[in-house]
């Protein structure tokens, strides 16, 4: 059964497209079958992975609004086991549309059932804000990473974010647990970056990540190019640091228990 990450902040330019795009490829390195959901109405994921606005007939809009089956809306990428459910600009209104259904913050959690066996990893990709596609993206979840900048402002709405979750664990999905929280554009020469991840570890403790994401060109470029990382450099730093969050993920993932996908996600844990 897949394992369904969230990945969210609701503030922008912390890294979260760019960590959901490079998690994402990163696991189809090591032979996870992964699925990709933008959620995002900019479908910067969607652009990132080589996906031509436009260019599919189906997005998550449509998945989401009419109901059509989620299974009809991935499509392939340049990455064997790396697929994308793109995203499209209908996205922007959805919360409007939305709003007198009864089911509308659990329309996610249902349509993902029916692939919960077609992967090992299924990442989501959330807006830049806690609306309904967030909430939507957190009551189907199995837990949540949180990228974060290491600068001051960045700080600002983090607790807000933990407490929609606490909010969500016990109206909607107690299940839902924080993946980790990941610190990316890392910078360790400045005094800032090092303050504010002293003060995520107080806070955070066991939940931060060990990988660190840090400031590299070519981890930039690497989105007008439509490709991640691991395609456009595999010898960047920000390649590397990728990989090794991977592992990360796959090692949690481990220690929890066997499942499906468990002989090949033990594998890979180790090398």
């Amino acid at each position: 059964m897949a394992r369904i990450i969230a990945i969210s902040n609701q503030k922008g330019g912390v890294g979260k497209t760019t960590t959901a795009i490079n998690l994402a490829a990163s696991l189809a390195a090591a032979e996870m079958r992964t699925l990709l959901l933008d959620l995002d109405s900019q479908g910067n994921a969607t652009s990132g992975l080589g996906i031509q606005k436009g260019t599919y007939e189906r997005s998550t809009y449509h998945a989401l609004v009419y109901g059509e089956p989620l299974s009809s809306v991935p499509v392939p990428t340049e990455m064997e086991s790396l697929f994308l459910a793109p995203a499209s600009r209908e996205l922007v209104g959805l919360t409007l549309e939305l709003a007198q259904e009864a089911d509308r913050d659990r329309r996610l959690r249902e349509l993902l059932r029916s692939l919960e066996d077609d992967y090992d990893y299924i990442l989501i990709d959330c807006p830049p804000s806690l609306d309904l596609l967030t909430v939507n993206a957190l009551v189907a979840a199995d837990s949540v990473l949180i990228p974060i900048q290491c600068e001051y402002f960045a700080l600002e709405g983090i607790s807000e974010l933990v407490e929609t979750v606490r909010q969500i664990r016990r109206q909607r999905n107690s299940d839902l647990e924080i993946e980790g929280v990941l610190i990316t554009m890392w910078d360790e020469r400045t005094n800032l970056a090092q303050q504010v991840h002293a003060d995520l570890q107080s806070f955070f403790g066991s939940k931060m990540f060990e990988t660190k994401i840090p400031r590299n060109i070519r981890l930039g470029e690497a989105p007008s190019h439509g490709q991640p990382i691991l395609l456009y450099d595999i010898r960047s730093k920000g390649a590397a640091s990728y990989i090794r969050l991977a592992k990360e993920v796959i090692n949690a993932r481990t220690k929890k228990g066997p499942g499906p996908g468990a002989e090949r996600t033990a594998r890979h844990a180790g090398s």
